[in-house]
């Protein structure tokens, strides 16, 4: 009886894990993988891909203009505290490469908020900078966002 329980545990655990590594996705005619979402989903994660540009710009200016204590301000407020309020449903629907690039943007985020608070080299904030860019040229080049049908 206790084999035939660990049996059915670990099925349900498997099948739980592949939900939410694969997500909700198809292929897509241009090669990218379309991840299916509702309408209010696809705003949301399109409204966090803005924020994340208007962000990556606001860092870059801060650098430019060496204001270090802004640099920190607006890369903390793109980390991984603005990720407290997404919905657990949209996670299962997002491939795990998707949120691999996205947690680690966010991350990526948190590493720069830290670097401008210990005082580094705008040079080296700036070449973390262009890694976190190169998160989203990897997301936006793998996956799409299709209009719900």
């Amino acid at each position: 009886m206790k084999n035939i329980i660990i049996i059915i545990l670990l099925v349900i655990i498997g099948a739980l894990a592949y939900i939410m590594t694969k997500g909700s996705v198809t292929p897509s005619e241009d090669g990218r993988i379309s991840v299916v979402l509702s309408k209010d989903e696809r705003n949301l994660v399109l409204g966090e891909m803005r924020q994340f540009l208007i962000s990556v710009q606001g860092v870059s200016s801060a650098i430019t203009n060496k204001d270090l204590k802004k640099v920190e301000e607006l890369a903390h407020k793109a980390g991984m505290a603005a990720e407290a309020d997404t919905p657990g449903a949209l996670l299962r629907k997002i491939p795990a490469g998707m949120k691999k690039l996205g947690f680690g943007t966010r991350g990526l985020f948190d590493d720069i908020a830290a670097a401008a608070k210990e005082g580094k080299d705008p040079v080296e904030l700036r070449k973390q900078l262009d890694a976190l860019m190169n998160n989203c040229i990897a997301c936006h080049a793998t996956y799409r966002l299709p209009e719900p049908k």
